[in-house]
C-alpha cells in the first residue's frame, strides 16, 4: 500500500510580505505520538490551539519570523511524526537541522521514559553544535502530571539540554520554547562555533530575492512519499 505525507503549511507560510529577514533556521519537533507536537507548532505559528489535533502522518511543515537581537529570523519548523513506523522516514529531517524540540507529556510517564531514544537520534543524526531544547508539554494538566518538573531539569542539565515546560492549549512558554532555541543559534554563530559554510549547520544567512521576488537559496518544502 501506498501512502502519502502531507505537509501543513501555516498562514505565515503563505504570506506574500517582502523576505526582510537575515537568517533561516531550520528546526524539528520530535518526540513520541501524543505529545502534542503539531499543536506546539500550530500555537507558535497560527496562535491557535487545535482540540482536535491529528496525529502527524510522515511530517508537517510551519514557517514564522522572528526577531532576535535585532535580526529577523525566519524559523522553518519540520513537525515529524512520533510513530515508530515512521522513524526510519523521518529520520531524514533531522540532518542540517539548527534547532531540535524534544517534546514530553508531563501527564504521561512513557513519553519521558522514551527521551534517552529521541536523543540519542538527534545526537547521531544532527550537527554536534545543533541547539536541543527539551519541552514538557501539558503543564495546564497540573492535576494529572506524572513526571516532576525537578526530575526533567535534571535530565535536561545532565545532557546539555535547555529546558521548559509549556501548554500548547495556553499558549504558556510555546513563544519562550521556539525563541529560547533561537537565540542560543544566534549566540552560536556570534561566537564562531556555527559555520555557516557548512551544509549541516541547518542556518543560511541573508537570502536574496531576484526580480520577481521569489528566493532561489531558500529550499522549497517537498511532498514525501513511501511505499508502506
Amino acid at each position: 500500500m501506498t501512502m502519502s505525507f502531507f505537509l501543513f503549511f501555516s498562514s505565515a507560510t503563505m504570506a506574500t510580505a517582502p523576505y526582510n529577514y537575515s537568517y533561516i533556521f531550520k528546526y524539528i519537533i520530535i518526540g513520541d505520538m501524543g505529545v502534542g507536537k503539531s499543536c506546539l507548532l500550530h500555537q507558535f505559528t497560527e496562535k491557535k490551539f487545535m482540540a482536535d489535533c491529528p496525529h502527524t502522518i510522515g511530517v508537517e511543515f510551519g514557517t514564522r519570523i522572528i526577531e532576535v537581537s535585532g535580526q529577523k529570523i525566519k524559523l522553518q519548523i519540520w513537525d515529524t511524526a512520533g510513530q515508530e513506523r515512521f522513524r526510519a522516514v523521518t529520520r531524514s529531517y533531522y540532518r542540517g537541522a539548527a534547532g531540535a524540540l524534544m517534546v514530553y507529556d508531563i501527564t504521561r510517564r512513557s513519553t519521558y521514559n522514551h527521551l534517552s531514544s529521541w536523543l540519542t537520534d538527534a545526537r547521531n543524526l544532527t550537527n554536534p553544535n545543533t541547539v536541543i531544547i527539551l519541552i514538557g508539554n501539558k503543564a495546564d494538566l497540573e492535576a494529572q502530571r506524572d513526571v516532576t518538573y525537578e526530575e526533567a531539569k535534571q535530565f535536561a542539565e545532565e545532557n546539555g539540554l535547555l529546558f521548559l515546560e509549556a501548554s500548547a492549549k495556553t499558549g504558556e512558554n510555546v513563544e519562550d520554547a521556539f525563541l529560547e532555541a533561537a537565540k542560543k543559534i544566534y549566540q552560536n554563530i556570534q561566537d564562531g562555533s556555527l559555520d555557516l559554510n557548512a551544509a549541516e549547520s541547518g542556518v543560511q544567512h541573508k537570502p536574496s530575492a531576484p526580480q520577481g521576488g521569489r528566493l532561489t537559496s531558500e529550499p522549497q518544502p517537498q511532498r514525501e512519499c513511501c511505499g508502506c
